[in-house]
């Protein structure tokens, strides 16, 4: 099936500024640690599962997310961002940090429902990009269906540019 209307986005990171750690008192982003995979899958699966903008689309959303993140698990070369308040996890990112790879942010921030609209998603971001550029990625992209606050709010920041992106397996003839 064709997820429809999506969007890439990618930064420049050789442009990114450097960022402040504005993050208010007893709030933190850091690696995550092994122990915290089930609690970072549940998060960012609840990221697209409570939000009703996901929903026309939740299941094929949700297994190619769960692909992402069956892939990035096993691999060496993918971070685990997550924003903690005190020692719960409220926020999640995951980076693929190979150069080449078609997407950097697998998915990019997921912050828990009660917490959104209070910026934590641009510090995810921020973090997340500030990651990559030192891991050595150049140019960092991301998808995100157009229609949601994420690529209307979040993602266009810090001069992100934006193309179509089709989703559509390659079929062989």
């Amino acid at each position: 099936m064709k997820l429809s209307n999506w969007i890439r986005f990618t930064w420049d990171l050789t442009e990114l500024p450097q960022f402040e750690d504005s993050l208010p008192e007893h709030y933190e982003i850091g690696p995550a640690t092994v122990e915290d995979e089930m609690e970072l899958r549940k998060i960012i699966s609840s990221s697209f599962v409570l939000d009703p903008m996901w929903s026309p689309e939740l299941q094929d959303v949700t297994e190619k997310i769960e692909g992402w993140l069956q892939r990035a698990f096993a691999s060496s070369s993918c971070i685990f961002l997550a924003l903690r308040h005190g020692t719960r996890i409220i926020g999640a990112s995951v980076l693929s940090t190979e150069p080449e790879a078609d997407m950097h942010l697998i998915p990019g921030p997921c912050i828990s429902m009660e917490y959104r609209s209070r910026g934590f998603g641009t510090r995810l971001l921020e973090h997340a990009l500030t990651r990559l550029r030192e891991a050595g990625v150049v140019q960092a992209s991301g998808v995100a269906k157009e229609s949601v606050p994420v690529s209307k709010f979040l993602y266009p920041k810090f001069n992100a540019t934006s193309e179509p992106y089709d989703f559509t397996p390659l079929v062989p003839a």
